[in-house]
């Protein structure tokens, strides 16, 4: 009896287990906890080249170009027309022959054609258009190029901010922990009769004010998790988990200034989407002058009329001509012109264009270097800090020291170790936007 009881008692406490270990993982705590996805910073860039919507505008106008080229590449083929017809007329078409009316025509018929025509030579007009719509495609995948690298870069750089605000709702914490630690033994010293109350209405204070501060944090952290999801085309209030970033390559920024411009005005996109639109009005202009001469052409085709009065009811035919435009109001010339300071401002961008990236790489370079010299003095300042908290946490509790020493020295340690993360996250930003300012595609770089 007592041994089936034990069973029976055996069985309600596994129940109760399996309930329990049910909830916890229903729960959405729990939940939020074991699925919380971590996401790198590779997968990232991976994710946001697939979701971003400009990629997929860009994408389009890229397809759009392509499209383009085929138009301007149709005027170079063959035209192929075909038609069918059946025509009844009110009267049989006749003729006056002296006294006799002669039959011309019947009066219901059909008719079909078919006609191919093909430019024989142009002054390389046709052949100038495609080529130079070629070239627009050309700047236009640069453009792609462009966008892909400004999505990349703004990813990054949340990405590193969310790390940063990460670290920083960290260092809160700590104080608070650190400042809670030195209540718990103000009090015991309190207790003991060894300090005055004013050393617990010190730290309570202290308290309050890291508390609001960690409030800050944890909002500065869920509002820039939300920007990262929203670049990442998720839910704004979806969980995110990052996971920290490898050191950048040093051949990508330890460059000086003079070869870091050599390799921007290579690599950047912008530049290269001006140098082809250059080249694509100079085709263009070639194409325009092409309206000063003739079109010479070649026509054939087979046109069949039924009529039984007809010796050939069908009929083949070929055709040499040459066309050409004699006066349109002075409209070519006015092209050409318009052309010609397309190209002169094209020229005056493009010089722009490369004074405002030469400041630009200037600018992370040197945001670069001052960043390592921060991080270096910084990470020393860390160490010298929590020294100084211990010794004074020891002279405190042998009654050598006062609360405010302490105070002061927790206060000085959040200052230290945030100071430390952000010169390491300013470092990290400034590379990425030296790879940036060069032209180096960041999904090269952090794979």
């Amino acid at each position: 009896m007592n041994h089936n009881r034990r069973k029976f008692h055996i069985r309600i406490r596994s129940s109760e287990i399996v309930m329990v270990l049910l909830c916890m993982l229903c729960s959405p705590a729990f939940t939020s906890t074991a699925y919380a996805e971590v996401l790198t910073l590779p997968v990232g860039l991976k994710l946001v080249m697939e979701q971003s919507r400009l990629m997929k505008i860009s994408q389009h106008e890229e397809k759009i170009s392509e499209a383009d080229a085929l138009i301007a590449k149709s005027g170079t083929m063959p035209e192929v027309n075909a038609s069918w017809g059946y025509t009844s007329l009110a009267h049989q078409p006749a003729a006056i022959f002296g006294p006799q009316t002669v039959t011309m025509s019947e009066r219901n018929f059909f008719s079909y054609s078919l006609n191919v025509q093909q430019t024989l030579y142009d002054f390389q007009k046709s052949v100038s258009r495609y080529e130079a719509s070629k070239k627009m495609l050309n700047a236009k995948k640069n453009d792609a190029a462009r966008i892909r690298n400004l999505v990349a870069i703004d990813f990054v750089l949340v990405y590193l901010d969310l790390l940063e605000s990460e670290n920083m709702r960290k260092v809160s914490e700590k104080e608070v922990e650190r400042l809670e630690s030195h209540l718990r033994d103000a009090k015991s010293l309190y207790e003991e009769g060894v300090i005055t109350k004013n050393d617990l209405l010190q730290a309570e204070v202290k308290i309050s004010d890291a508390r609001q501060r960690l409030l800050i944090a944890r909002n500065l952290r869920a509002v820039t998790a939300s920007r990262l999801n929203s670049i990442l085309v998720r839910p704004l209030t979806a969980d995110m988990q990052v996971e920290d970033v490898r050191e950048t390559l040093p051949q990508f920024v330890e460059t000086d200034m003079e070869k870091a411009w050599e390799i921007a005005e290579k690599q950047r996109p912008e530049i290269q989407i001006v140098e082809e639109t250059m080249k694509a009005l100079d085709l263009e202009k070639t194409a325009k002058k092409a309206e000063y001469f003739p079109r010479l052409f070649l026509k054939g085709g087979y046109d069949y009329t039924e009529n039984r009065y007809q010796v050939h009811e069908g009929n083949w035919s070929v055709t040499l001509g040459m066309g050409i435009n004699l006066f349109q109001g002075g409209r070519t010339r006015a092209e050409l012109f318009k052309i010609d300071n397309q190209r002169l401002k094209l020229v005056e961008e493009k010089n722009k264009l490369m004074d405002d990236i030469k400041l630009e790489v200037q600018k992370y370079l040197l945001d670069v270097n001052t960043a390592r010299e921060r991080a270096t003095v910084t990470k020393g300042a860390v160490g010298q800090a929590e020294e100084n908290l211990r010794i004074n946490r020891v002279k405190y509790e042998a009654g050598a020291g006062t609360a405010t020493d302490v105070l002061d020295a927790i206060t000085l340690l959040s200052i230290a170790e945030t100071n430390n993360y952000k010169s390491v996250y300013d470092l990290k930003k400034a590379e990425a936007a030296v790879l940036y300012a060069i032209g180096i595609p960041l999904s090269e770089v952090y794979k």
